[in-house]
């Protein structure tokens, strides 16, 4: 495997624009082919590209057996540490590739084999990484989701995936209590209409799964009999998997991640972005069930030979908010990344971040900050106390790596509020509402034309239609990423939040149809909207506004206290419902479509911009009254 980078930041950008055939053919030299590719893409009508579609590489051989035959079996290529049960682990590369072969022997005994969906339902422990990788090594297709969605939202990933196997666990943990997944998939698979046929659970003792015979298997027994199977060469634009991101309405959008871009992407982001190589520890202190678990936990520092750290805590709590400085000084972190929320949290409890003069931190190098904007004030709180890099980048489920970021060479300084610069292959512009591009320090909606650069989707699962429809359709010739911002003079991307209606709380996409698709199943509710207002330590929370059906006899404090449970049994207490409101009327236009900006400026306290097209411009002033009062529950 190659882990050099090429070349410098500028010429590599260069090139990527004007030779990207050759730019992305000399790329894909960072990894060891099973058929090295001769083609770097072919376009669809629509200028979607199929990275490498002449290649054959298998993404868990590149990430465990490239290693070993290598001569590097012995290096350490997973710590899990567990604050919440005091377990630390090591793993060679060695070690987790007999883990990794063996389940995915007993995987193809199940039947599972290339093109097969395995859903992932798992905490922060060692099996889920385990699970996606065995999914990898037979050519199968995960789709993991969050540990800490409801059934009913578990469900509709299944129905959506049409899983052979769901893998799970018995319980997740947190600081303060146990959360048991048995009524969880009980529920899921009671409403899914095509369930898996089987069920293999890793049993927990802090809450073991009652097994149904013929159906659950444990997972001890189940990886021990697997007959460890080699992995299967594929196809470069096989899909890899599934992970499902909130769009604007209610149902998810499976966006799809093939093998071959993939790790070209991540490899070359390892040395551009992360300054991370083989040998040296990497740590995301996010979760499988998103997409940083899936690039940055999983992959990428597997990929090119570096030590990642699976941690099962919180930055906070875990046992206090020393926990991250603890972490990396424990097990060398060189770069590190989380969500700004975490650093908010940390900073609360520990305003001058006393904390970390406890631990050696000469190693760390880099931090990393996505998932959300950061604050300023966050970001020159962290710069001043760590000395380092700090670095806020931008990217997406969608693009699976980053789209802007400062380049991991000297000579990039960071400018407060602004996610970096674009990465080699994106093309970014900043578009009016016609579609036109507008010149630095004007707003507009930030868009990347096509065709994107290997590792981003090529489609939304089973529905090519839908996918043209949310990204492609509004810019003819762009992507659409649902984000607006601007770009300064000297090209830095200020990326300002999302134009769309999705909730971003504490970097966790989620769509404001689906909160409110919950809300409306409530016997209580005539209509309801969600919005999201900000919030200093999650970024962003969601608020509802309902309007209750004729004949209602119940307080709207009981009413909004009823719809939080149900936001936390539909939903997941991850979305962090706490506040809603009773109102006569929503504000709506003649057309009836809800007036969400309306709302969301009464919340943040300033004077709404009220549209012409309004219904009744009296319910401003009602809706206004309302928050006033402060009653909610």
């Amino acid at each position: 495997m190659q882990t050099f980078d090429s070349q410098g930041f500028p010429q590599a950008y260069a090139a990527a624009q004007e030779t990207p055939e050759a730019f992305w053919l000399e790329e894909a030299k960072r990894l060891s082919w099973h058929r090295a590719p001769t083609q770097a893409r072919s376009l669809s009508p629509e200028g979607i590209a199929a990275w490498f579609p002449d290649g054959r590489l298998n993404t868990a051989w590149l990430c465990l057996d490239a290693h070993l035959a290598a001569g590097h079996g012995d290096r350490t290529a997973l710590i899990y540490d567990s604050p919440v049960t005091g377990q630390k682990a090591h793993f060679s590369f060695a070690a987790l590739t007999e883990r990794v072969a063996r389940t995915a022997g007993s995987l193809r005994a199940l039947g599972v084999g290339v093109g097969d969906r395995v859903v992932i339902y798992m905490p922060m422990i060692p099996e889920a990484l385990i699970a996606m990788l065995a999914c990898a090594r037979l050519g199968a297709i995960h789709s993991v989701v969050f540990g800490g969605f409801a059934g009913r939202e578990l469900a509709v990933r299944i129905d959506d995936a049409q899983p052979k196997v769901l893998l799970t666990a018995s319980c997740g943990l947190e600081a303060d209590r146990v959360i048991p997944y048995e009524p969880l998939v009980t529920e899921a698979l009671a409403l899914a209409a095509t369930p898996p046929a089987h069920c293999v659970v890793v049993q927990r003792p802090q809450a073991p799964m009652a097994l149904i015979p013929g159906r659950d298997h444990p997972w001890d027994a189940f990886e021990a009999a697997g007959a460890p199977v080699d992995a299967v060469p594929l196809k470069a634009t096989d899909p890899l998997y599934i992970l499902y991101t909130s769009g604007t309405t209610g149902k998810p959008k499976g966006v799809v991640r093939d093998h071959g871009g993939h790790a070209v992407a991540l490899a070359a982001s390892m040395a551009r972005v992360y300054d991370t190589g083989p040998g040296e520890v990497f740590w995301a202190a996010s979760d499988v069930g998103w997409v940083v678990g899936h690039s940055y936990i999983c992959y990428a520092p597997l990929l090119v030979g570096a030590t990642t750290v699976l941690y099962e805590g919180k930055p906070v709590r875990t046992p206090d908010a020393g926990a991250f400085w603890r972490v990396i000084a424990e097990h060398g972190v060189k770069t590190f990344f989380a969500a700004p929320t975490a650093f908010r949290a940390l900073r609360k409890e520990d305003p001058e971040a006393a904390l970390r003069l406890k631990y050696d931190l000469s190693g760390f190098k880099r931090l990393m900050l996505a998932g959300e904007r950061c604050d300023p004030p966050t970001l020159e709180w962290l710069q001043d106390r760590l000395q380092i890099p700090v670095v806020d980048h931008w990217w997406q489920t969608e693009t699976g790596s980053p789209i802007c970021a400062l380049p991991a060479e000297a000579g990039w300084a960071p400018k407060v509020g602004s996610s970096g610069v674009p990465m080699p292959g994106y093309r970014l512009e900043v578009l009016d509402e016609a579609g036109e591009p507008v010149g630095p320090g004007q707003s507009g909606q930030l868009a990347l034309a096509l065709p994107l650069p290997p590792g981003t989707l090529p489609t939304v699962w089973g529905d090519q239609k839908r996918f043209t429809e949310a990204y492609l359709a509004r810019f003819p010739g762009y992507y659409d990423t649902g984000d607006g911002g601007y770009k300064d003079e000297d090209g830095y991307v200020f990326v300002m939040g999302r134009t769309d209606d999705v909730i971003n709380v504490a970097g966790h996409r989620l769509a404001t149809g689906e909160l409110e698709e919950a809300l409306a199943g409530h016997d209580a509710v005539a209509e309801c909207a969600v919005v999201g207002t900000s919030d200093p330590d999650r970024g962003e929370v969601p608020v509802g506004f309902v309007v209750l059906k004729d004949g209602v006899n119940l307080t709207a404090d009981a009413v909004v206290e009823a719809l939080i449970a149900r936001m936390r049994q539909e939903v997941g207490a991850f979305a962090f419902f706490r506040r809603g409101y009773v109102v006569a009327r929503l504000p709506k236009t003649r057309s009836g479509k809800i007036l969400r900006s309306v709302l969301r400026d009464l919340l943040e306290g300033r004077p709404p911009v009220v549209p012409s097209t309004i219904d009744d411009v009296k319910i401003v002033d009602e809706i206004a009254d309302v928050l006033a009062s402060g009653k909610t529950a």
